[in-house]
């Protein structure tokens, strides 16, 4: 049947309607953006250049992102574990030495915070968790397994938590010197001259 003219009348209140809710929601977001206090200067961060706030965050921002990707291993196989109560066979050996990586994590994370870090427990070796071999007939080793498994997925929140706070902190620091000299933005472009100032 065709449509008639009520249902495009209908049609076309809807959509108003929808509309005026989106520039709402739009006009609350924007409000609520309003009221936070912009950001200001942190003295901890005094001794760091523009260049090196920046590096800094990419850096975090990568290790945050190496942790992500080891935690989703960790959950995945506690996963398996879990719902199947077996090990999935013969360890993958590249996700091993990706996880190998992960002795490094904590160290890194403290040579680029300029806070307070000593709270964040050490990671395992999650390479040796990975690889770990247990039959599935043995109920205790299998607990054991699963105990550890959802200690380490622990642990790797709690550092990605943290790794969350300390690029907050740099990305506010970067926004504060924007908003004091709005000028050091055009840094970000290659070959601006204005990329010395700090």
């Amino acid at each position: 049947m065709a449509p008639t003219m009520a249902d495009a009348d209908t049609a076309a209140e809807t959509e108003a309607a929808l509309a005026d809710s989106s520039a709402e929601r739009r006009k609350a977001r924007k409000a609520a953006r309003a009221a936070v206090p912009p950001p200001e200067r942190d003295q901890a961060y005094d001794h760091l250049s523009l260049d090196e706030l920046r590096s800094m965050k990419a850096e975090l921002q990568a290790e945050e992102t190496r942790v992500s990707y080891w935690r989703r291993i960790v959950q995945a196989r506690l996963d398996l574990v879990e719902s199947q109560g077996v090990d999935g066979g013969e360890p993958v050996v590249k996700l091993r030495e990706v996880l190998a990586d992960a002795a490094g994590s904590h160290r890194r994370i403290q040579h680029l915070s300029v806070g307070q870090f000593d709270d964040v427990p050490p990671l395992p070796d999650l390479s040796e968790l990975w690889a770990r071999q247990i039959d599935p007939a043995s109920k205790t080793k299998m607990a054991k397994l699963v105990k550890d498994l959802t200690a380490a997925e622990q642990k790797l929140s709690i550092l990605r938590n943290e790794l969350f706070r300390l690029v907050d902190g740099v990305t506010r620091e970067l926004i504060a010197r924007y908003r004091e000299d709005p000028g050091l933005a055009l840094a970000i472009l290659p070959g601006d001259p204005m990329r010395l100032r700090t």
